[in-house]
């Protein structure tokens, strides 16, 4: 048995994909392909194979060292890797040993931008076909499986906040090299437009010029694009994306980011999704993920002929207001994130609900009958991790539905009604994730412990430095 065999993902339709590949490397369409998996923080990492080793690659695979699992976002590795045993206490964490990526022929893409490249997703396993627990792709497959034996399937879509900025400055002298837990300064950039007038025709003309080119490549990858939007702030851009069902919108949104940079990069601009950059008078970005059911005939789970929301739909909801402040550690997985969540500033900062109300954390859209009603949660940053933002939804909605649990009344002043407090910090987030026992069965002990090292590690960094604010208040005063 090949590696795809023992790893149970050689089936049926796996291997017609892979044929598929394989005709067109024949066919002489490509030089080169890149291999790509979501490393734990929703970058993709991996590597670039020459055409003719791709069909060997799909079914044996392509080895990488499991450190690249073990870093926080400064590309630090935060685990021991040399003693033994490793990070973990076992042999396949020790000495930097490899880790398989298995090419997925399903997510074939060539690039518009790099025509002679073609790209796959990959799904990563041990070098014996067991699944990888840190693997954040099968973390949320996890999920959708028990969401499956509910009798259920999980369908959502993308409405995505970023900011696109001219770069002017790449900061690529010999001392900008950076280093593991120093990454080298960031590109000096200036204003696309100025901000505030939200929708405004003549601001998104402003930036048609860039926004044609990613939208053609983006279009040009099949990845599922509704529409382009000049949002409030002052260089800020919204794009939302049809919906998909199960791994489709995770996997959409790790390409799309990728995607998204790199053609902004080859033409001179600099996009970014983090969420609130240090510029003057910049708005925060968010990413409100729309989502809803299958039950087993396809139907609309959420729809009801008598109410905006169904029965099951509002189980759901309670299930996500119940756990919010531990799911934020995966919807909002960065420091900067939690600037984000202010009163009246069209974004959360509590556990509520309402009717097509901006001012919530879930939003309900729909009206009875509609074969289209949903939920709008508008907690999340552009920056979380795909596979684990939409399990922790997955996971939190699961468990409101096994408890048939009650979400309580709208809000209808999202700002002064009294409820759980969404986190003010990812401390606060990881300290209700730790003790979160839905989360810990849904996402295993192992996975959560190993997140919570991961994310304290960048706190203790961000902790350690002395900030700009800081010596301004205290260096002369003192």
């Amino acid at each position: 048995m090949h590696l795809a065999e023992k790893a149970g993902l050689w089936d049926d339709d796996r291997q017609a994909a892979a044929r598929e590949v394989e005709r067109r490397i024949l066919a002489g369409e490509l030089t080169v392909v890149r291999l790509s998996f979501a490393d734990q923080h929703g970058i993709l990492r991996g590597k670039t194979l020459t055409a003719g080793e791709i069909g060997a690659a799909m079914t044996g695979g392509v080895g990488f060292t499991t450190t690249m699992l073990l870093k926080d976002t400064s590309h630090r590795t935060v685990f021991p890797v040399w003693g033994a045993g490793g990070a973990f206490g076992s042999h396949e964490w020790e000495g930097a040993a490899d880790v398989m990526m298995l090419p997925d022929p399903s997510t074939f893409r060539v690039l518009p931008w790099a025509p002679h490249t073609g790209w796959m997703l990959c799904d990563i396993v041990f070098a014996d076909g067991r699944p990888m627990p840190l693997s954040t792709r099968q973390v949320y497959r996890q999920a959708l499986s028990a969401l499956d034996d509910a009798g259920y399937r999980f369908f959502a879509g993308l409405e995505v906040e970023f900011h696109l900025f001219k770069l002017e400055k790449t900061r690529l002298a010999l001392g900008d090299s950076g280093q593991p837990g120093q990454p080298g300064a960031p590109p000096e950039v200036s204003l696309l437009n100025q901000g505030y007038q939200y929708l405004t025709e003549s601001r998104y003309d402003e930036m048609d010029p860039i926004l044609e080119i990613l939208r053609t490549n983006i279009v040009g990858l099949a990845l599922p694009l509704r529409s382009l939007e000049v949002e409030f702030g002052p260089s800020q851009v919204e794009f939302t994306f049809r919906a998909g069902t199960g791994l489709e919108p995770a996997d959409a949104m790790v390409l799309f980011r990728s995607a998204a940079k790199q053609v902004a990069q080859r033409n001179g601009y600099h996009l970014t999704f983090m969420c609130r950059p240090r510029l003057p008078n910049v708005m925060s970005s968010g990413w409100h993920l729309h989502q809803s059911l299958k039950d087993k005939t396809g139907a609309n789970a959420f729809a009801d002929p008598k109410e905006p929301l169904s029965a099951v739909g509002r189980h759901w909801m309670a299930g996500l207001l119940d756990h919010a402040r531990a799911a934020a550690a995966f919807s909002t997985p960065t420091l900067n994130g939690y600037k984000r969540y202010r009163p009246f500033s069209l974004a959360p900062d509590r556990a509520v609900w309402g009717r097509d109300n901006r001012g919530v954390m879930v939003r309900v859209l729909g009206r009875p009958g509609d074969p289209a009603s949903h939920l709008e949660n508008r907690v999340g940053e552009p920056a979380a991790n795909p596979y684990l933002y939409m399990a922790s939804q997955v996971v939190s909605g699961l468990d409101g539905l096994k408890r048939q649990a009650d979400p309580g009344p709208s809000a209808d002043a999202p700002y002064d009604t009294q409820a759980t407090p969404l986190p003010r910090s990812l401390e606060e987030a990881l300290s209700a994730l730790r003790d979160d026992a839905v989360f810990r069965a849904g996402f295993g002990d192992f996975f959560v412990d190993y997140y919570l090292k991961l994310k304290q590690a960048e706190i203790d960094r961000f902790n350690a430095e002395v900030s700009e604010w800081e010596q301004h208040e205290y260096f002369s005063t003192f």
